[in-house]
């Protein structure tokens, strides 16, 4: 009988650790998108930054199921199930820290002198440009032309 419950603590603490993993990505559905605004200029600075990324994935999941099997391997009676818990928890705290680092990587913040006077800036990933590039930007992404 203790098993059932352990096995059912384990199945709740994964499905609710899986749970924030959904990632929709969708964007309001509108009948009418408006075509998308062109500008033009050059680059005056870029910053090199480190994206944040504190999304739920795999690496915590798995955390929380070694911990948990490690866990159970502690005690007995009901300082077990406390062990099998505290090792979930643990484990996936543990696995989200480390797919963390792992995850991580620069982005780019590109400050440009529009053409037509003022200045936008605009962050995004890979980037092969350079100060003193001209530009075109499209959708809040900036190319080299």
């Amino acid at each position: 009988m203790k098993n059932n419950h352990l096995i059912l603590a384990i199945s709740l603490v994964a499905a609710s650790l899986m749970s924030g993993c959904a990632n929709t990505g969708s964007r309001p559905v509108s009948s009418y998108d408006a075509p998308s605004r062109v500008t033009y200029g050059v680059i005056d600075n870029i910053e090199i930054i480190r994206a944040n990324n504190d999304e739920i994935g795999a690496g915590t999941v798995i955390g929380g199921l070694v911990g948990g099997v490690l866990g159970n391997q502690v005690g007995g009676g009901s300082g077990k199930d406390v062990a099998t818990v505290a090792g979930v928890v643990g484990g996936a705290v543990v696995g989200h820290q480390v797919e963390k680092q792992n995850r991580q990587q620069d982005a780019y913040r590109i400050q440009i002198r529009l053409e037509r006077g003022g200045y936008q800036t605009v962050t995004q990933g890979i980037s092969d440009l350079r100060v003193g590039d001209r530009v075109r930007i499209e959708n809040n992404h900036v190319t080299r032309y």
